[in-house]
């Protein structure tokens, strides 16, 4: 059997540069439509049973985020439910994935794929909820559907809660994380979510960036805007995806909102605050410190030791969702990130920060927002 290499499919994304020797395969990541971001690869290789493969993408030094590549192991599949991490290395600008495929066919990823197949089948079981709602906002540019999952119903004293996943494509831990939180959330088992569901009205946007996750964009939508620096200017011909979900936001007001992402370079998860943005308060530092902490002692996954550095009061990037939420609305706004990498203070050899673990992750937040959910206003 010959050797086939190919991307064409959902969030596929390489160039086949040559691939007449498997131990010499030469690739290229292509761009974001639009922009020069990238660094999301999704690929699948057939025909290399029990042969050593050698998989040199030669354009990797120019990437998005080059702290994304040390100590890095790309992501391998055979039946794209269970992922796990090959011998991976960088030198000179390439990045080279080493794997002796064990069947006939392999995919290889960035990190673990989440399909618009499996959102549209995440949407679809969510909505079977009685006390869920399925809206779509509006449409993106390539056409496709803006979801938005509304849990429980508005009510006298009730919190509002807006969760939203996925501005930057390629962060796929983000949606991961969302089936995790989801199912916990619809458990009616679950005495944490009955309660939260009792206190609160919870906005949930599993999948911000529709466009971008079909292309295989690392960080933009089809016309290679970034999403997540759009919120102070978004517009529906740019940003379609941030234009609706905000147009609403501001329909329903905001006690918590909460952002998650993936980031490259760090192996930790972390939460960013909105501590730089002018109405940022006393209060809100409180609450934030209350979140973080709660959620530290939900999961051993969470850490604060870790994370970015904070903006200085009043110097925060207004354009950044979280930055933005917390000026406009005074609630509670943050960011949550996930490793590509590992969770260092974990670490799992085979799989590293992995699907199942972003899910964990997500059903852990509702600790964390029971704990402040009566704080909120």
């Amino acid at each position: 059997m010959s050797l086939h290499i190919t991307d064409a499919f959902d969030s596929g994304n390489i160039e086949v540069l040559d691939a007449a020797d498997p131990q010499r395969i030469r690739l290229e990541i292509r761009k974001d439509n639009g922009s020069d971001f990238y660094q999301w690869f999704h690929f699948r290789v057939t025909g290399a049973r029990g042969s050593a493969l050698s998989m040199a993408i030669e354009n990797a030094g120019g990437a998005a985020y080059l702290e994304g590549w040390p100590d890095y192991r790309a992501c391998a599949s055979y039946d794209r439910e269970t992922w796990f991490r090959i011998d991976t290395d960088y030198a000179d600008g390439v990045l080279t994935l080493h794997h002796t495929p064990e069947c006939d066919t392999v995919w290889y990823a960035y990190f673990a794929p989440y399909s618009m197949e499996r959102h549209q089948n995440l949407i679809a079981w969510a909505q079977t909820h009685v006390d869920v709602d399925l809206e779509v906002l509006g449409e993106t540019l390539d056409g496709q559907a803006m979801d938005l999952l509304r849990v429980g119903a508005p009510g006298s004293g009730k919190r509002t809660i807006w969760v939203t996943a996925r501005q930057h494509p390629g962060e796929t831990m983000a949606e991961w994380w969302m089936e995790g939180f989801l199912a916990r959330l619809l458990d009616d088992e679950d005495p944490v979510a009955r309660v939260l569901r009792d206190r609160a009205v919870f906005h949930i946007v599993p999948n911000m960036n529709p466009d971008g996750s079909k292309r295989g964009h690392l960080r933009t939508n089809a016309k290679g805007v970034n999403l997540n620096r759009e919120w102070d200017k978004a517009s529906a011909e740019n940003s379609p995806e941030v234009f609706h979900v905000l147009n609403r936001m501001r329909e329903t007001g905001i006690d918590l909102a909460l952002d998650v992402h993936g980031d490259e370079a760090l192996p930790y998860n972390f939460i960013a605050g909105g501590e730089g943005a002018p109405n940022f308060d006393a209060r809100g530092q409180e609450l934030l410190d209350a979140y973080k902490a709660a959620l530290k002692t939900a999961s051993p996954d969470f850490q604060t030791a870790h994370g970015y550095a904070v903006d200085a009061p009043g110097t925060a990037n207004l354009s950044v969702c979280t930055n933005y939420l917390a000026n406009e609305f005074r609630c509670l706004a943050m960011t949550l990130e996930m490793p590509f990498k590992d969770n260092a203070d974990l670490p799992d050899s085979e799989h590293g920060w992995s699907p199942e673990r972003c899910r964990k992750l997500g059903a852990a937040n509702l600790d964390a927002m029971l704990a402040l959910v009566d704080r909120l206003r």
